[in-house]
């Protein structure tokens, strides 16, 4: 898969993708990554993108022209889906992730100060995420953000497929409490089930956890938990 950002700040992007395990799906072939400048698609000398908002009002809007310019730079470009991230926008969540994974290619839109034309939403975007209910300077974190999240479900990124599947969300739960050596810290010690070597036992506690866990702190998610109960 290849994720391609449309961006103001084309050097946020390049220590990320360096980095940890996204840096290993790009050397193993699984990812890449195409980082466009809209600023080089100005068609001014100033490199200017944005332009006062029609009927008034505070900040900057960024034009459609360079936007469109930029995302038409790519090759087949209408192959694959364009996000646009805003706070407006529906919240992004583990199951989007999985659905966009499936594609060859994403191509994010980032933008900056009061947002981007509408016109390029209407003519060009095909999907508005958001990555919550409060405002960031710019979309390049947000596009980072679900980047990371599509990039987990693509098949060999993770290595162990396991891993994907106890993760936070899946099935509605959070994911349980995990412990490693020592196994006394500061007066605190490892579950006595987790050292038993009883498999089962160990599964039973760790569903347990989740679902007291989940309870607790996302009581919305165990709500939807249970009603996926019910319908098995």
């Amino acid at each position: 898969m290849r994720f391609y950002f449309l961006t103001l700040f084309p050097e946020i992007f390049e220590t990320y993708f360096q980095s940890g395990m996204i840096s290993r799906g790009v050397k193993a072939g699984l990812i890449d990554y195409s980082v466009i400048n809209i600023r080089d698609f100005s068609g001014n000398k100033h490199h200017k993108v944005d332009d006062t908002p029609y009927g008034g009002g505070a900040g900057m809007v960024m034009a459609a022209p360079p936007i469109v310019a930029a995302l038409k730079s790519i090759p087949d470009f209408c192959s694959y889906p364009v996000i646009y991230l805003t706070p407006g926008g529906k919240p992004f969540v583990q199951t989007d992730g999985m659905k966009l994974s499936d594609y060859p290619g994403i191509i994010f839109i980032c933008g900056h100060y009061e947002g981007i034309d509408q016109r390029v939403i209407d003519g060009y975007v095909d999907l508005e995420f958001s990555v919550g209910d409060y405002v960031l300077t710019g979309g390049e974190l947000p596009a980072l953000t679900l980047a990371d999240a599509i990039a987990r479900h693509i098949p060999g990124f993770l290595g162990n497929c396991d891993s994907l599947a106890e993760e936070s969300f899946e099935s509605y739960l959070l994911e349980y409490p995990h412990y490693t050596k020592p196994r006394d810290f500061e007066g605190q010690e490892v579950p006595e089930v987790l050292l038993s070597g009883n498999h089962a036992e160990i599964n039973k506690w760790r569903l347990s956890q989740a679902e007291t866990r989940t309870q607790q702190k996302r009581p919305d998610l165990f709500e939807k938990y249970e009603k996926s109960l019910h319908k098995e």
